[in-house]
């Protein structure tokens, strides 16, 4: 009998103008870990949702074996009654219920017209247990963090009787703690005879949990590598992605000149916009200059975007205090409108929720921010719009059918291209990029690095958070740290190592004291 669990034979699907997979081959041990690897648009979550009966048998041509046997799924329901569950990056769980009706809605314990209350949530808590969840499953969803969401996905998986788990960029919103921890727990499961596929863009984290690694590239299966056999190292995972040597993944600034300070942050408090007693931004102080890259380190829920969003004209939070001056003239900026006319840009980490609208076009997504540009007597003029769209397109070559291509049927970095490009069209003086590069893939994620050194060559400041430490050592000229809301630590890139980041974090207790 083999030793695959799952086959996915010759497997090729197509949309309009578009061969997402061609022909691809993708088989997984089980009781493996298994990943998938590949940059934006090479057709891994494609390929997922194929096996997953996202895209019903019908749709696409090739054959999916399971266990042994030809399975033609017609929908989620049918390959979950195997016991092949697939986590979303974009977690499927609602806020304002509990973490035990939100493991099993759409699976409810009870008869047909009746919940079993205490089956459910009995039968929630033996699952949290298992994951290493000890809050109630009377916890709402919105109260708790998003490490712990995570957990709650997949203890939803396991309530499932799963026995393949697909898991798409389970660690891209976690911190490095927690997605040690999470791996460590697929680790686990491992042993217990579970298999699992990881679709990730950590290329060190695939490194660490995977048994066998399938790298695809433009819808095609490019390669398996197995652990003890071939060469995973990072630098050789990443030529299979990109088809070419990445000899440095941060590309070096020449001849910018750091001038004046372009923004100053003083004494700034801000307290959470529900639970009004709790300051998430305590005191803070920071300043950045013309030309230079300001990291923001720390952990998750250490208050870097609260921070970010309550300077951006107090898009987050209550009761906000303290000093706020550009180009050395105090300003008060109450709405995003004040923000934007200050000559500030504030990129979301939430690029599908907050940053675009997805079921809009290129053209419409990179003016949103600047419709006054484009609009005489607020009449829109069309032909600037398009010229505007399609310049930006060239500039920061997005990848595309066209600018009429919906933005929400781009991969994440082209998707992270337009929500660039509405800022960059704003032209603002100071942008505040919030996880730039958050799900996507190391080309797209050296690009976004070229632009962010553009943006700077040009005299304008450009304050980076990001939960990668690589990556705020790599870009920054300076990095603040972050903790429980206080600003624990300055280095300059000089001083700057992962090491010291992290003693400074671990060296301050709750209220920001040194240990």
């Amino acid at each position: 009998m083999s030793d695959y669990l799952l086959e996915m034979r010759n497997i090729t699907k197509e949309f309009p103008g578009v061969k997402a997979l061609d022909n691809v081959n993708f088989a997984v041990t089980k009781g493996s870990i298994h990943a998938l690897v590949g940059e934006n648009g090479a057709g891994k979550s494609t390929l997922m949702n194929v096996l997953s009966g996202w895209y019903p048998y019908g749709s696409y041509t090739g054959d999916i074996v399971y266990d042994g046997e030809v399975c033609q799924f017609s929908n989620i329901k049918d390959s979950e009654g195997k016991g092949i569950v697939i986590i979303h990056q974009e977690l499927a769980l609602i806020p304002y219920m509990s973490i035990g009706e939100n493991m099993f809605l759409g699976n409810e314990r009870g008869k047909k017209f009746s919940i079993n209350w205490d089956e459910t949530h009995a039968e929630a808590t033996k699952y949290l247990k298992m994951v290493g969840l000890t809050e109630s499953s009377d916890t709402l969803i919105k109260d708790i963090g998003v490490g712990k969401q995570q957990l709650t996905e997949i203890a939803k998986a396991l309530a499932k009787h799963a026995r393949l788990m697909i898991l798409d960029e389970p660690t891209s919103s976690l911190n490095e703690t927690d997605s040690k921890a999470l791996l460590d727990l697929l680790l686990e499961f491992k042993k217990q005879g579970l298999t699992s596929i990881i679709i990730s863009h950590k290329i060190n984290e695939v490194s660490y949990v995977a048994d066998d690694i399938t790298i695809v590239r433009d819808g095609k299966t490019i390669e398996t590598l197995h652990k003890g056999v071939d060469d995973i190292s990072e630098d050789r995972i990443i030529k299979g992605m990109v088809g070419r040597e990445l000899s440095d993944r941060f590309p070096k600034r020449h001849g910018v000149e750091i001038g004046d300070v372009a923004m100053e942050v003083k004494d700034w408090n801000v307290y959470h916009p529900i639970y009004t007693e709790k300051k998430v931004v305590d005191n803070v102080s920071m300043t950045i200059r013309k030309g230079e890259v300001v990291g923001i380190s720390g952990l998750m829920g250490a208050g870097r975007t609260e921070l970010a969003m309550s300077i951006f004209g107090h898009s987050y939070g209550t009761n906000i205090s303290g000093e706020l001056k550009i180009n050395g003239k105090d300003v008060k900026l109450t709405s995003p409108r004040a923000a934007i006319a200050a000559g500030l840009a504030y990129v979301t980490e939430d690029r599908k929720g907050n940053g675009l609208i997805l079921s809009n076009p290129i053209r419409v997504n990179t003016t949103l921010a600047s419709l006054d540009k484009i609009s005489n007597k607020g009449v829109i003029n069309p032909d600037i719009e398009l010229k505007v769209a399609e310049e930006y397109r060239k500039k920061l070559n997005t990848k595309c059918s066209g600018i009429e291509q919906n933005v929400g049927n781009l991969s994440g970095g082209n998707q992270q291209k337009v929500l660039l490009a509405k800022w960059m069209y704003a032209d603002p003086d100071i942008l505040i990029l919030d996880e730039p590069t958050r799900g996507i893939d190391v080309g797209a994620k050296y690009e976004i690095y070229c632009i962010i050194n553009q943006l700077v060559s040009e005299g304008k400041s450009v304050i980076m958070i990001s939960s990668e430490l690589p990556e705020v050592l790599g870009m920054s000229d300076r990095i603040y740290v972050l903790n429980e809301g206080k600003m624990v630590g300055e280095f300059t890139s000089e001083e700057a190592t992962q090491e010291k980041i992290m003693a400074c974090i671990l060296s301050t207790d709750k209220s920001g004291k040194e240990q």
